[in-house]
Order: C-alpha cells, then sequence, then structure tokens
C-alpha cells in the first residue's frame, strides 16, 4: 500500500500515482495540465433537465469502495483487459477516505448504485480520479453536483489530470505544469473542507 503521507505530498506537489503493467506504481505530472475551472463549469441543457427531473440521487461517501471499484470495472475494455486502479491503488485510496481525503460523490436509483466519481480533496483542491456509470448520465450528474458542492465550499481548483473529449463539454481545458503548479498553491492556501466532521 502507498503511505498516505506520500499520496498528499504527491498530490501538494502536482503528481499523482498510477497503476501499470503488472501493477507497478508509477508517478506523472502531465504537462498540459487537465482542469475544468470551477466558474466556467458548463452544464449541457439535456443535464441540466435529467438533474432537475430527479431522476437520481446524489450521495456523499455512502460508499467509497464500491465506487472504486465500478471504476477499476469500467476502465477494462476487450482491448485492454487491466486496469490502472490496482488492488493497491483501491487499498491506498481506501485508506485515504477512511482519513478523511478521499471522497465519492455517487449517482443512486432505488438505493442502487448507479453512477459516481471519487478523488482527493485538500484545502481549497480537489483532485478528480476517476468515474464510471451503469445508467446513462449518472456519472453526468455526479460531476454537477461536485462542481457545486466545489463552488458552495470555496474550492479554487477541480484538477482532471487529463482533458478527454467527453469532459470538454463541461468546460475542461489544458494548461501548463507552470500554471497548474501556481493555481494548485493558491488552492493549497485557504482553508476549506469537502465534508463536515460528522457526514
Amino acid at each position: 500500500m502507498i503511505p498516505s503521507g506520500l499520496l498528499v505530498s504527491a498530490y501538494s506537489s502536482g503528481w499523482f500515482p498510477m497503476a501499470v503493467d503488472h501493477g507497478e506504481i508509477r508517478w506523472y505530472s502531465p504537462d498540459p495540465r487537465g482542469v475544468i475551472p470551477l466558474d466556467g463549469f458548463h452544464v449541457p441543457s439535456r443535464l441540466a433537465r435529467v438533474i432537475r427531473s430527479g431522476k437520481f440521487t446524489v450521495g456523499i461517501d455512502r460508499d467509497f469502495e464500491a465506487v472504486m471499484r465500478a471504476c477499476a470495472e469500467t476502465d477494462r475494455n476487450d482491448d485492454d483487459p487491466g486496469t490502472w486502479i490496482s488492488d493497491e491503488i483501491r487499498e491506498s485510496y481506501v485508506e485515504l477516505h477512511r482519513l478523511g481525503i478521499a471522497h465519492s460523490v455517487e449517482a443512486w436509483q432505488d438505493d442502487r448504485l448507479v453512477g459516481g466519481l471519487y478523488g482527493v480533496a485538500l484545502a481549497g483542491a480537489f483532485f478528480g480520479e476517476s468515474m464510471f456509470h451503469y445508467a446513462t448520465d449518472a456519472s453526468k450528474v455526479a460531476l454537477a453536483a461536485l462542481v457545486d458542492r466545489l463552488r458552495s465550499r470555496g474550492f479554487r481548483l477541480l484538477d482532471i489530470q487529463w482533458v478527454t473529449p467527453h469532459l470538454e463539454q463541461f468546460g475542461a481545458i489544458e494548461i501548463s505544469r507552470t500554471k497548474y503548479l501556481k493555481l494548485l498553491a493558491d488552492a493549497l492556501s485557504i482553508d476549506a473542507t469537502f465534508v463536515d466532521e460528522k457526514r
């Protein structure tokens, strides 16, 4: 298991781990870096209607490990049967969750987990790690709920590591590592919390 202190130090310095072949842990600090500006987050009109419909119930940290397992499962495909979320990665982030540092945002239907995401929260920065969905729009609803939460609690940075076409529709952009590290330092300098002590 990756020591929690090492993970916190890495994220605070702009690095994050991923498992590669045979479970080897490697560390990454992409340049350019993907972020979603919290003041530029875009909710497509169709998704806004889904959110208003109440089709999904949003939960926070109801089942963090189940979210991680679902993300690991949906990361696999026919061409690449592996996943960067190895058992060691999962165990390491479950421990971060136990310490109140890693969190999940979940979409539920009739007490069934159908989508969500997880990441790491440090001061005013949230580092998104992975997302999944079993029902159409479930992960998008979770992402919109995450952004609402970050905005309402004074967060300044939503790190998504890399920009994908899927995330571009929400306003994701690429910035240089130099700019990212400046935004990170600013976000880490403020006092913000993702959850209250009793959740």
